[in-house]
């Protein structure tokens, strides 16, 4: 393993933008909140679900982060407060969630493209995997590289959406107004499945510190860069849906061909053409940035004997696991046939069985070591702390359970989501059973 001083780091702009990448991406994939919430609900589920269930990981992220901002993130705090089982079930838990996740994004670009050539929709599966092997070259080269090419993706995601908000204020002039918050109309299954879309564009901020030993003064340029992205990510969502609600365009055609249709209704081909460009900028950039969070964690289990010793092994020149990352690759290559609302529940699920073990962390080490240096602390008592953290995990039991209660597929969805949580039972028993036969071999 290279000593940190000899790894060249991240700066805290290309941070943001790194983080912007691996929690949002942009609007993309919010498409669907209108038709589940109306008019009337989408923009108090906009606003009101990120403070009950990002804003605690975030604060909980930045306390354990300080105290341990070591490669492996959130699989190191869990290990280091809840002991080495808890430790393996919340990175083999990430693992899956990840592999759910990335495979999302290849998906969504081909979306974005047959915009441009619908013909392209018949080689789905060639160019799903040419993104995923480009990708896995770009992290291969290491985090500066992906910071960077995160940054100037950043900017063409972001920049359609301020031309779709300017456009449309230029037209519509004084005549704009927010619906009255209401939900009335909204069945619960659509209130879930309306939860799961918010969610899900709003998750990962515990994957941002999985190379916190990349990064340049890593407890100061997490503060600054997390805040920075959740303040950029909810201000282009919540002017997203805005918009798309004022311009009166039909739900059911935005959640089906996507926000290129709302820049078509706002100034016509030319800005659907940006936006669609937008969005496959986005899934390039969001699938690079959760890859990067991602590869880290299996090399450090490696590196802890809990997964093979060879996933560990880093590229001789870049110093990077190259070897997690092709694992990684190999395995979303089999997953991107899968529909884009069965994994959205699934990847929320899962993500959110892992999130709850942090918020136990956070509690355990508080507890356990109440005096340790802390240079961010949560500026609440433990009592406090444990109402608080309630929060979110009522938001992911209400939406688990209206995914239940949904469509038959939704229902699926979720039961194998809970049958893959379980699978890190089976997995802890075949480590058990691998070190059992190493002591035996040793014995003898």
């Amino acid at each position: 393993m290279p000593s940190s001083a000899s790894l060249k780091k991240i700066r805290p702009i290309q941070l943001v933008a790194v983080i912007f990448f691996t929690v949002s991406g942009g609007p993309y994939g919010l498409e669907q909140l209108l038709s589940y919430a109306g008019n009337n609900a989408a923009i108090p589920i906009l606003l009101i679900t990120p403070l009950l269930w990002d804003v605690p990981a975030i604060f909980t992220v930045l306390e354990l982060n300080s105290m341990m901002p070591i490669t492996g993130g959130y699989y190191r705090w869990v290990k280091y407060a809840l002991g080495t089982h808890w430790g393996f079930v919340e990175g083999w838990w990430t693992w899956l969630y990840t592999f759910i996740d990335l495979a999302i994004y290849p998906v969504l670009f081909v979306l974005y493209a047959t915009y441009f050539y619908p013909d392209l929709a018949q080689h789905k599966l060639a160019v799903c995997l040419v993104i995923i092997w480009a990708s896995a070259g770009l992290n291969i080269l290491g985090i500066v590289p992906v910071g960077k090419v995160s940054l100037v993706l950043s900017a063409l995601v972001i920049t359609p959406f301020i031309i779709v908000v300017v456009l449309f204020f230029y037209q519509k002039g004084g005549s704009l107004h927010i619906p009255a918050p209401s939900f009335s109309g909204v069945n619960f299954p659509s209130f879930g499945t309306a939860l799961y879309t918010v969610m899900w564009n709003c998750l990962g901020w515990d994957n941002v510190t999985t190379y916190a030993e990349e990064v340049e003064k890593p407890v100061r340029s997490y503060l600054i860069s997390v805040l920075s992205a959740f303040g950029l990510v909810m201000v282009v969502y919540f002017f997203t849906i805005w918009v798309a609600q004022q311009s009166g365009i039909n739900h059911a055609k935005l959640e089906n061909d996507g926000f290129p249709a709302l820049g078509e209704l706002i100034a016509g081909r030319w800005l659907g053409s940006v936006i669609a460009l937008g969005g496959m900028a986005s899934s390039l950039g969001i699938y690079a940035a959760v890859l990067l969070s991602v590869s880290r964690v299996p090399q450090v289990m490696a590196d802890d004997k809990l997964l093979p010793r060879f996933v560990s092994k880093l590229h001789s020149r870049f110093k990077t696991p190259y070897i997690s990352i092709i694992i990684c690759s190999l395995v979303v290559s089999l997953m991107v046939l899968w529909s884009f609302g069965e994994l959205l529940i699934i990847d929320v699920t899962v993500y959110g069985a892992g999130l709850s073990l942090e918020y136990v962390s956070l509690i355990r080490l508080r507890l356990k070591e109440p005096d340790k240096i802390r240079p961010f602390r949560i500026p609440l008592g433990v009592g406090a702390l444990c109402l608080v953290l309630l929060l979110p995990l009522g938001v992911y039991a209400v939406a688990l359970i209206g995914a239940f209660t949904s469509s038959d597929e939704a229902f699926k969805a979720a039961l194998f989501a809970v049958l893959a949580l379980s699978s890190a039972w089976v997995a802890w028993g075949g480590v058990r059973f691998n070190g059992w036969l190493q002591s035996r071999k040793y014995s003898n």
